[in-house]
């Protein structure tokens, strides 16, 4: 028998380690001294405990580590879900480390620019409730995505072409879409695609597609990289509000989320103090 810590030198795990892998059931000891608690261990032990450890070298949980010494013949799909979980973690470590640096190296600034008329094919798409742990902008990144493909996909295959980068505004267009802003159910969002198509394209486009004109109009941009949070949109809000504009403000009502693949490009059109209402 070898005492817990000739066993611990042994497997180059320390005592505490080999006391908790104990108290978890992944290691139990061959004997256990009733009356002074002292853990041996015997020799053929040392291999389960190497198994351990390369498993938990890969930072597979305990949880996880025996279900793989209890089902050797599961093990392989332990480590290749493992695995799979370990790559998506890495990416959005990747992602966030390059954001970080954005930040860091370029700070988002807000830019005034001119968008010019053009038409837009519009979609609506449903958005998560609010609920009480805050908004889920991943889902409506996900939908508003896919809302985007499936109207590239419409338009490309009647002949249209898209012209620009797609962007989602609030839906609060028509009474109807205005007053589901205020429910429980949570504002809803409309996608719009700007294309270029003659009026043939246009009028074969499927019922549940809006055309629209959009007016040209001066915006002030911002642009944060990264995946959309109720921080960062708080922040492009913040940033826009306090850019000094002459005898002009923001118009928050035609406030519009330019998507791109690196993150959000929040933008609000400027109405002049004498100037009346507009489209979004």
């Amino acid at each position: 028998m070898l005492s817990i810590s000739d066993f611990s030198e042994m497997c180059d795990l320390p005592p505490q380690t080999l006391r908790y892998y104990h108290s978890e059931g992944l290691l139990v000891p061959a004997g256990v001294d009733e009356r002074t608690g002292y853990r041996s261990y015997t020799f053929e032990q040392v291999e389960q405990a190497m198994l351990i450890a390369v498993l938990r070298g890969t930072g597979m949980s305990v949880k996880r580590v025996r279900s793989a010494l209890d089902e050797p013949d599961a093990a392989p799909a332990l480590l290749q879900q493992h695995t799979a979980e370990l790559q998506r973690e890495r990416r959005t470590q990747d992602e966030a480390i390059s954001n970080a640096r954005a930040f860091f190296t370029s700070a988002p600034e807000v830019r005034l620019q001119h968008v010019a008329e053009g038409t837009v094919v519009s979609k609506v798409v449903p958005g998560p409730p609010i609920r009480a742990r805050g908004y889920d902008w991943e889902a409506v990144d996900a939908a508003s995505t896919a809302a985007v493909q499936d109207l590239v996909r419409v338009v490309e295959s009647r002949g249209g072409v898209v012209s620009g980068p797609p962007w989602r505004t609030l839906a609060a267009e028509t009474s109807q879409q205005h007053s589901r802003v205020i429910t429980h159910e949570g504002p809803h969002w409309l996608v719009k695609v700007p294309i270029t198509a003659d009026d043939e394209v246009l009028t074969n486009l499927p019922c549940d597609v809006e055309v629209q004109r959009f007016e040209a109009r001066d915006e002030l941009s911002i642009f944060i990289p990264g995946k959309n949070t109720t921080a960062k949109h708080a922040t492009a809000i913040s940033r826009l509000i306090m850019y000094p504009l002459d005898a002009a403000h923001i118009d928050m009502a035609r406030m519009r989320h330019v998507l791109h693949d690196a993150g959000v490009e929040t933008c609000a059109a400027i109405r002049k103090l004498d100037e009346g209402n507009g489209d979004g």
